[in-house]
């Protein structure tokens, strides 16, 4: 039996289909980005690139954790 994923990473088919890039990119894109704070990213996210909320706090959320 496996586990089902949980939590942000549970979102990353989802945003790989609609939004035609890996995650790998979306995470790039987003370490690149001289924005620091979780709502800054979320929001440039949303405008710059066009995601949804969710998309774009699942994406925030995981990359800002890794990195910690």
């Amino acid at each position: 039996m496996t586990d089902a994923v949980k939590g942000p990473a549970s979102y990353f088919p989802a945003i790989e289909k609609k939004y035609g890039r890996p995650v790998t990119e979306w995470k790039d894109l987003i370490r690149s980005s001289p924005l620091t704070t979780h709502m800054q990213l979320v929001s440039w996210l949303k405008t710059e690139h066009g995601l949804g909320h969710g998309h774009a706090n699942a994406l925030v959320a995981h990359t800002l954790a890794e990195d910690k």
